[in-house]
């Protein structure tokens, strides 16, 4: 008989969608989870979902993602690439502990803390809006202590709370790159930080500091690629892009991505995002986070606009430390001793904050989009 999506609005409170996770692992019901916020965002992740239309077979848990790659999709998710990715996890941390959820539950990183916790006999604490990390952590079960967190979030406790975060025997980080001298300077402070590289169609992280989890394997074709047991079946009532995605037993990625001589991955940002200015292809995420090491940025997106005579150039939005104004002059210097002439960015605005994606992604085309209306 064929089985129907109910999808679940976000709960105020993440506990109260526990039932409902258990029952999807346990293959008694499937699971949709409708993001927090406004209307439009609700009802396009609905569209994406499809309550009127069966349920594909073998679909356990249905994740809309993020549209980071330019519009959400419904990802089918068997209950065996859920737990599979949660339980290398467990593995791979040492074992069951206590989980701070930090993450909307309606993104795969956030149910994936709560499906942590089912699986490892443990009862998570939610972090609530504005609650300083301290007054969490301070109501969570004894050590181990864990959590996920996206850049974004580890930047701001990093800066506000360190010895917060020092309390943790893990702190993963993903969602999006997190930057070179941010992941220095967290180990410097003596915090355990964990990068983990993933998405919702691998059912969450699964390659953790460059190295896959347990029965994940990863190669580099014209992108990355990722097979394993944590793979989804493909796209929500989308064929066509299943087709092109998922084939063999791989997913394609669209990542740009190299495997070292120890097989360890690094991530160099989209594929789809490269900036080719000049005959030159320059990786936006890898000047952001050049960006973001000058003093006088607190955060940063980059992408590329038409330039009639470089091809595409690079733009740059920041977020001014406070009292700072940053200008174009000076950025380009910075950037270009850094990575290079072409990396410079050759048009600047300045942002109050950077939006970000209901998954806590930095939201680049919602900015270049904002600000090609508004010129």
């Amino acid at each position: 008989m064929p089985r129907h999506l109910t999808p679940v609005p976000a709960p105020a409170d993440p506990l109260a969608l526990l039932p409902h996770l258990r029952a999807a692992l346990d293959g008694a019901a499937p699971l949709a989870v409708l993001p927090a916020g406004p209307p439009a965002a609700v009802e396009a992740a609905r569209t994406v979902l499809r309550p009127d239309e069966p349920l594909e077979p073998g679909a356990d848990l249905v994740v809309v993602t993020s549209g980071s790659a330019g519009g959400g999709r419904g990802v089918l998710l068997p209950v065996a690439a859920v737990r599979a990715s949660a339980e290398a996890t467990l593995r791979r941390l040492g074992g069951p502990g206590a989980w701070l959820l930090a993450l909307p539950v309606s993104a795969i990183a956030g149910l994936q803390v709560l499906c942590r916790s089912l699986l490892g006999g443990t009862e998570p604490t939610v972090l609530a809006q504005g609650e300083p990390l301290a007054a969490a952590v301070a109501r969570m079960p004894a050590e181990p202590r864990y959590t996920a967190l996206v850049p974004t979030q580890l930047r701001r406790y990093l800066d506000a709370e360190p010895a917060a975060l020092r309390t943790f025997a893990a702190v993963l980080v993903g969602g999006a790159a997190t930057d070179p001298a941010l992941l220095a300077r967290t180990r410097d402070e003596g915090v355990a930080v964990v990068t983990t590289y993933g998405m919702t169609e691998t059912a969450g992280g699964c390659v953790y500091d460059g190295r896959p989890l347990d029965g994940v394997r990863v190669r580099v074709a014209e992108g990355v690629e990722l097979a394993g047991p944590v793979l989804a079946l493909g796209y929500r009532l989308d064929p066509e892009a299943t087709a092109a995605a998922f084939a063999d037993g791989w997913f394609r990625t669209r990542d740009a991505g190299t495997l070292d001589e120890e097989a360890r991955l690094a991530v160099h940002g989209r594929l789809d995002d490269v900036v080719v200015t000049g005959g030159v292809n320059v990786a936006p995420q890898a000047v952001e986070g050049v960006l973001r090491a000058h003093p006088d940025v607190a955060d940063a997106v980059v992408f590329g606009r038409p330039d009639g005579e470089w091809g595409q150039r690079v733009v740059a939005a920041v977020v001014p430390v406070p009292g700072a104004e940053p200008d174009l002059a000076a950025l380009r210097a910075w950037v270009a001793a850094r990575l290079g002439g072409p990396a410079a960015p050759r048009e600047l605005h300045r942002i109050a904050a950077v939006p970000t994606l209901h998954t806590g992604k930095p939201d680049r085309r919602g900015v270049a989009a904002a600000l090609l209306e508004r010129h």
